[in-house]
């Protein structure tokens, strides 16, 4: 499996995502790279993950001017023809700019940055990024923003619910995002967003090691399909 992690100018959280993949994740070929936001192409990935930060400072808004990136036409054709990607965090705010998943993400209801451990519950395990989880399990993951409360209409909400595309929520709502959205995930459940950061939960020495689960499940979901892919 080869992860291409997208690099914004402001990301802080690309390193993190890199080492989880290449020495977190253990007994299987695995390997992430970095790929500049200038890049027109994605190469021979075999899923994207847009990573935590403060792409282009957030001056305009999270995630408004990192969508314009040259890379992001290569990740929407990525995600059109099946392809995996994870936004974690800004990445999350990225995927909604640009128009691959629903809602918006709006600054905390306390209107402050939150850095500390959350717990969540797994809402589904059928999706390539939660697979190896088990439904209804809590898990402890930190998180780092100030702009992660969920946000959309009732109906949108409806069909997030109604679809089992729902993937994470947070048990004690830290930031107010509504009915505690912690995840989504796109109508083809190829893409998914979120505002906990499973690439900082995956050693022993950082406090957690829950986050393993989701690189695992995409591992996992990678691998299986080699095998339909050459045939």
């Amino acid at each position: 499996m080869k992860v291409g992690v997208i690099v914004f100018p402001g990301s802080n959280c690309d390193h993190d995502a890199w080492y989880a993949i290449n020495e977190n994740l253990r007994g299987k070929q695995r390997k992430a790279e970095f790929i500049w936001h200038q890049s027109a192409n994605l190469s021979d990935v075999d899923a994207v993950l847009l990573p935590g930060g403060f792409s282009y400072g957030d001056y305009l808004r999270c995630g408004a001017i990192a969508r314009f990136s040259p890379v992001m036409n290569a990740v929407k054709k990525f995600a059109a023809d099946g392809g995996l990607v994870l936004g974690v965090c800004n990445g999350f705010q990225i995927l909604v700019e640009a128009g691959l998943l629903p809602g918006a993400l709006l600054r905390n209801q306390d209107l402050r940055f939150i850095c500390r451990h959350v717990r969540l519950r797994v809402e589904t395990t059928n999706s390539p990024f939660t697979s190896k989880l088990e439904k209804g399990q809590i898990l402890r993951l930190p998180i780092a923003h100030g702009e992660g409360r969920y946000f959309a209409d009732a109906r949108t909400l409806d069909e997030l619910e109604a679809e089992d595309r729902v993937a994470l929520r947070y048990i004690d709502n830290p930031n107010g995002s509504m009915r505690n959205v912690a995840g989504i995930l796109n109508r083809g459940r190829n893409v998914m967003g979120m505002m906990p950061h499973p690439e900082r939960a995956c050693d022993p020495l950082m406090g957690s090691v829950d986050g393993l689960g989701i690189l695992e499940s995409i591992l996992e979901s990678t691998l299986s399909a080699v095998p339909a892919l050459t045939q």
